[in-house]
C-alpha cells in the first residue's frame, strides 16, 4: 500500500476542481418579463459614466493687473490741466500758440485725417508703444492731421474710459501735437480723437 495515499510518492491529492453550475436558461416568459421591467431603463455612456468635471476658466491676472495699473495711471498721472470741454462734454487741448479758431477748425472736421490709428485690444504698454510708432511714421510721410481710435470704454473695469485718459494724457506731452479734440461721430465720435500735427522738419 502506498503511504501517500493514491495519487502517490508520499503527496495529497489535489483538490478538484470546482465546478460552476450553470444557471437553466431563461424562458421565454421570464425574458419577457424582464424586458418589460427595464423598458424605460437608459444605458449607460462608458465616456459619461467617468466624466471628469471640466476645469475651471483661467483667471487673466495679468490682464487684471494691466488694467490696475492703467487705471491707476489715469487717474494719478499726469494731470491735463489744460484739457477743457467745450460744447458740453468733449474734450479738446490746445497748445499754447495755437488759437481757438484753429480748434474750433478742427473740431468741424475742416481738416481731413490722413492716417488713422485703432487701440482695441491693446494693452497700456501695447497702446503706448503703438502711439508713438504711429506718430512717429505719420511725422515722416508729412501728415497734419490724424485720428487715434481708443473706445469708449464699455470694457473697462467700471466702464471706465482709462485708455481714452491715458492716450489723451500721452498726446498732450507729445512735442508733435499741436491740438486735439473728440472726434465727430462719423468719425468714431467719443471713442475717437482728431490730432493736429506740427509740420515735419
Amino acid at each position: 500500500m502506498n503511504p501517500g495515499g493514491e495519487g502517490g510518492r508520499g503527496g495529497k491529492n489535489p483538490p478538484a476542481p470546482a465546478v460552476r453550475k450553470q444557471r437553466p436558461a431563461l424562458t421565454a416568459e421570464e425574458q419577457a418579463l424582464f424586458r418589460a421591467a427595464v423598458a424605460d431603463a437608459e444605458p449607460l455612456v462608458s465616456d459619461r459614466a467617468h466624466h471628469e468635471p471640466p476645469p475651471p476658466p483661467a483667471i487673466p491676472r495679468q490682464r487684471t493687473q494691466d488694467e490696475a495699473a492703467a487705471l491707476n495711471e489715469a487717474l494719478h498721472g499726469p494731470l491735463l490741466s489744460d484739457l477743457f470741454l467745450e460744447g458740453g462734454d468733449e474734450a479738446a487741448w490746445r497748445r499754447n500758440g495755437i488759437s481757438l479758431g484753429q480748434l474750433r477748425d478742427l473740431r468741424r472736421g475742416r481738416w481731413v485725417a490722413q492716417a488713422a490709428l485703432d487701440l482695441h485690444g491693446h494693452t497700456r504698454d501695447e497702446a503706448r508703444l503703438a502711439l508713438t510708432t504711429f506718430l512717429a511714421e505719420c511725422q515722416r510721410y508729412g501728415y497734419r492731421c490724424v485720428r487715434i481710435v481708443h473706445g469708449q470704454g464699455q470694457h473697462s473695469p467700471g466702464r471706465e474710459p482709462v485708455l481714452k485718459r491715458l492716450v489723451l494724457g500721452w498726446l498732450s506731452q507729445r512735442r508733435e501735437v499741436l491740438a486735439f479734440c473728440q472726434a465727430r461721430p462719423v468719425d468714431g465720435g467719443a471713442g475717437a480723437a482728431i490730432v493736429l500735427l506740427a509740420a515735419a522738419r
